[in-house]
């Protein structure tokens, strides 16, 4: 009963605020992935710790950079299922509305335009977007890039076409940036812990520059 209240809710803010709705759900998800992702460091630290070696603490700021991203990119990834929706429309013409026909072809544009547009540049949004709220300079942001870019796009090929081949045949328009969300716990999760190697690599490298130049 509480799921159906749950989304009965949502689907009536849906309703009257989709892109306010889809951020703040898109914000709340990317938080969770980071909470986890953070937990799981904080778990593997604590198991090798010893007399010698401090384990990592929770980073506050850094979950409220992820639930930031989350909600900047839900009304964007909103737009684009839009977008999608309304250029590569999967009901064939002729179709019932009881047993309405899919078109594979439409399905299929649908994928390859979201893996091939929107995930390549969503992770660029990713990359730079934490780079900046990190406050860090151009320069690591570039070198966050070189490091980054490419191992997680090709993870991303790896993943999402079969998440999106489900998300855009089997789910309703409204709930296409939860599901997404949702299934992108796990995804943050290891975009949290890629991000966050990059940065203790960075700052570490900095520590060495910093006591050599001394």
């Amino acid at each position: 009963m509480a799921s159906i209240a749950l989304a009965r809710a949502y689907q009536q803010s849906f309703d009257s605020h989709p892109y306010g709705t889809l951020a703040f759900t898109n914000g709340v998800l990317g938080a969770v992935g980071d909470a986890v992702a953070q937990l799981v460091e904080i778990m593997v630290g604590t198991s090798r710790r010893n007399h010698d070696y401090v384990g990592p603490q929770y980073d506050i700021p850094r979950t409220l950079r992820f639930f930031t991203f989350g909600v900047g990119m839900g009304p964007i990834i909103g737009r684009w299922n839009f977008f999608l929706e309304r250029h590569f429309p999967l009901r064939l013409q002729g179709s019932s509305s009881l047993t309405p026909r899919v078109s594979a072809s439409a399905l299929a544009k649908r994928v390859a335009a979201d893996q091939l547009f929107m995930a390549p540049i969503g992770l660029a949004l990713f990359i730079s977007s934490m780079g900046v709220m990190e406050g860090r300079d151009l320069p690591h942001i570039r070198a966050k890039f070189k490091d980054m870019y490419t191992p997680a796009l090709i993870a991303n090929w790896q993943v999402w076409p079969l998440v999106q081949f489900v998300n855009f045949r089997y789910m309703p328009l409204p709930y296409r940036v939860p599901f997404q969300s949702g299934v992108g716990v796990a995804w943050t999760l290891y975009l949290s812990i890629l991000n966050s190697k990059e940065d203790q690599k960075q700052d570490h490298a900095d520590a060495m520059r910093k006591t050599l130049n001394q």
